[in-house]
Parts: structure tokens; sequence; C-alpha cells
């Protein structure tokens, strides 16, 4: 699965501490391989520990909780096509407060 990375989340991710990546790094493999299923199959649920939803009044954003308990964590991504093929944008990486700015 090929991504692209805004600059919101690259300072994001950077104000994150090493806990929280190590959390988020640890999702990474489930979030992928969902990725790959859902670029096979539109229809596919996504795991349930990943908990992808629509992000409020943000048409096209999703969100995805890499971590319910200490720290809340969660990244905003949304589908693009890159050279062909359908891939990741990541938009924003945080708490809560990243979904007032998805």
């Amino acid at each position: 699965m090929k991504y692209v990375v805004l600059t919101s989340f690259r300072g994001d991710y950077q104000r994150l501490s090493e806990h929280e990546r190590s959390l988020f790094k640890r999702v990474l493999p489930a979030f992928v391989d969902a990725c790959d299923g859902y670029a096979t199959d539109p229809t596919a649920p996504w795991p349930t520990s990943l908990r992808v939803k629509s992000v409020e009044r943000a048409p096209g954003i999703l969100e995805m909780t890499w971590s319910f308990s200490g720290p809340d964590g969660r990244a905003t991504f949304e589908w693009m096509d890159l050279d062909g093929e359908l891939a990741v944008r990541w938009r924003r990486i945080g708490k809560h407060r990243i979904l007032r700015t998805p």
C-alpha cells in the first residue's frame, strides 16, 4: 500500500512521545493489511481493533484509533489515487483534539 504524508501529520508526529510513536508503529502492520484488503474488496470490514470510522463533518476523511487507554491516540487519513493505485494520505496524528481540523 502506497501512502503520502502531509506536513501537518509530520509535525504532529514529531510532537508525539516515543511511547506514543511506538504504539502507533505497533498497529501499522494491521492497518496496512486492512488497507490491502480494502483495495481488493471495499466492502471488507476493518478490524475492530483499529476502530476505523468516518470523521464527522469531514467528508472523505477517516480516523483510526491506535490507542484507547492512555494516551488517547488517533490518526486521520483519506484515500487517494497515486500513480493509478489506491493509496493512503495521512493527514493528522495525535489526541482526540486533532479531529477539530482533521
